[in-house]
C-alpha cells in the first residue's frame, strides 16, 4: 500500500467521530429502554401515568434519534460516481429481469462528492421515477443521467412513453416532496408520442440556517422561560415551582409554544428549540 492509498487525517477523523457517535447512540438507546422498563414497572405510578410518561420518553428518544441520524447522514460524503454505482446496483434486478431497457449515463469522475443526505435522496428519487414509469406500462426505454456543476447535482430521467407526463402528475408527488425538502427544483418536459424528461436539481450545500426557535418565532419573556425549562426535560409542576406560577399558567404557555412553533408534542418542541 502506498501513501496515496492511506486515508487522509480528515477522513480518519470523520471515521473516528462517526464511531463515537454510533457508540453514544447505542448507550442512549439502552438508557431509553431501561427508562421505559423502570417507568412501566414503577409502583409509584398508576397505569395511566406510567403510559403517559413512557410515551413521552419514547417520543423524545425517537426525535433525538432521527435528528442525529439526519445529522450523521449529512456529514458523510459519498463520491458521485460511487453514489451512481449504488443506484445501478439498486436497479439491477429490474434491468436484468424486467422488460424495461435502462440506460445509464455516468457522471464525471471529477464531480464533487455528495453529502450523504443528497446521495440517499437522489437514489430514492430515481427509483421512484423509474417505478412510476414501469407502472404506467407505456415506457420501454429509460435513460438516467447524473451530472454535477459544483453546486448542484443534476439528474435527468427520460423515457420513450406517451409523453403525457406533467409536473402535477400524482406519480411524481413523492418525488416533488423529497425535492422540496432539500430545497431543490423539479421540472418535466413532455412531447406527445416521444416521451417525457424529468429534470431534478439538488443543491449540495444546505440552505442557510434559519436560526433557533427563539429567533424565528416571536416569544414573550415568560414563554422563553417556559421553553428553556421544557427543553431541559422539566414537567409542568417543576416549571411552575421554578417560575412561581400555577400549573394551569404553565399549560397555557406550553400550548402557546406548541401553536407558535407548529409542534404537536413537547418532544417536537424540544427538538425545534435545540
Amino acid at each position: 500500500m502506498t501513501d496515496t492509498d492511506l486515508p487522509s487525517p480528515a477522513s480518519r477523523a470523520l471515521v473516528v467521530e462517526h464511531a463515537r457517535t454510533v457508540a453514544e447512540l447505542v448507550d442512549r438507546q439502552a438508557l431509553t429502554l431501561e427508562s421505559l422498563l423502570a417507568t412501566l414497572r414503577s409502583s409509584r405510578l398508576d397505569d395511566r401515568a406510567a403510559r403517559t410518561m413512557a410515551i413521552d420518553i419514547a417520543a423524545a428518544a425517537m426525535v433525538e434519534m432521527r435528528t442525529e441520524n439526519d445529522h450523521q447522514r449529512a456529514l458523510l460524503l459519498e463520491p458521485v460516481v460511487g453514489a451512481f454505482a449504488r443506484l445501478r446496483n439498486d436497479l439491477r434486478p429490474l434491468v436484468r429481469f424486467g422488460d424495461l431497457d435502462v440506460q445509464f449515463v455516468e457522471p464525471p469522475t471529477t464531480g464533487r462528492a455528495l453529502p450523504g443526505e443528497v446521495a440517499h435522496a437522489a437514489r430514492a428519487i430515481v427509483r421512484s421515477a423509474v417505478l412510476a414509469l414501469v407502472d404506467s406500462g407505456e415506457s420501454r426505454r429509460v435513460r438516467i443521467q447524473w451530472d454535477c456543476d459544483g453546486l448542484n447535482l443534476l439528474m435527468s430521467i427520460r423515457d420513450d412513453g406517451s409523453g403525457a407526463l406533467t409536473v402535477h402528475d400524482d406519480s411524481l408527488r413523492p418525488i416533488a416532496e423529497r425535492v422540496t425538502a432539500l430545497d431543490g427544483s423539479l421540472s418535466v418536459a413532455s412531447t406527445p408520442g416521444w416521451g417525457s424528461d424529468v429534470a431534478v436539481t439538488l443543491p449540495l450545500d444546505p440552505p442557510a440556517d434559519s436560526g433557533s426557535l427563539d429567533e424565528t418565532v416571536q416569544l414573550s419573556a415568560r414563554e422563553r422561560d417556559v421553553l428553556r425549562l421544557v427543553t431541559s426535560g422539566a414537567r409542568n409542576r417543576a416549571i411552575a415551582e421554578s417560575l412561581g406560577i400555577s400549573e394551569n399558567t404553565v399549560k397555557f404557555h406550553v400550548s402557546n409554544l406548541l401553536r407558535k412553533s407548529g409542534a404537536s408534542t413537547r418532544a417536537e418542541l424540544t427538538a425545534l428549540a435545540r
